[in-house]
C-alpha cells in the first residue's frame, strides 16, 4: 500500500499540537477546526500532517520522533476539532522526555498536561483500573444467589 507523499505547500501554518506519553503510546492532538483533506504520513522516525480547516487554511506539520514508532499499529483519527495521532512505540516502557528528537521545542507543540501521567515512577501502575473492574466482579456476584468470591487482601474494604 503506497501512500502518496505528501510535499509541503507553498503557503501553510503548523497546526497547534498537544501531546502526552504513556508506556506503549504516544498519543498527539493536532488541533485544526473541522478539518478536511487531511494526509498524515506516519514513518518510523517522522511523521507529517497535512490538511485544510473550514476556512480554507492549509496546515502543515512534520516532525522528527524521539525515538522510534511502529507504524504498521499507529493510526490517526479525524474529529470535529482535532486530528488525533496514536503512535505505538517500538520500545515500550521508554520514557519519551519530548516529542522530537531535537531538543528546541518548536512553540507549536505543548505537552497535555491533562492527560500527562509520569508513568515511570508510578508502582501502582493499573491499581485503579483493576480495583474499578473488582469492584464490578464484586457487584455482579452479589446479585447473584452465590456468594462472592474472597478476594483476600486485595479487597480495600477491611
Amino acid at each position: 500500500m503506497n501512500k502518496p507523499k505528501i510535499t509541503r505547500p507553498e503557503v501553510s501554518q503548523p497546526a497547534h499540537a498537544l501531546w502526552f506519553d504513556r508506556k506503549k503510546y504516544v498519543t498527539i492532538n493536532f488541533t485544526v477546526q473541522k478539518p478536511k483533506d487531511v494526509q498524515v504520513d506516519i514513518q518510523p522516525d517522522k511523521m507529517i500532517l497535512c490538511c485544510k480547516n473550514d476556512t480554507d487554511d492549509i496546515f502543515y506539520n512534520e516532525l522528527y520522533f524521539y525515538d522510534k514508532v511502529q507504524i504498521h499499529d499507529s493510526r490517526e483519527r479525524v474529529y470535529d476539532r482535532t486530528i488525533n495521532v496514536l503512535l505505538r512505540k517500538v520500545k515500550p516502557d521508554c520514557a519519551w522526555p519530548r516529542l522530537q528528537k531535537d531538543p528546541a521545542k518548536p512553540s507549536w507543540i505543548c505537552v497535555d498536561f491533562e492527560n500527562w501521567r509520569d508513568w515511570e515512577h508510578d508502582e501502582e501502575e493499573g491499581k485503579e483500573e483493576f480495583d474499578r473492574y473488582m469492584d464490578m466482579i464484586q457487584e455482579m456476584s452479589s446479585g447473584n444467589k452465590g456468594e462472592a468470591p474472597d478476594m483476600g487482601d486485595l479487597s480495600d474494604s477491611d
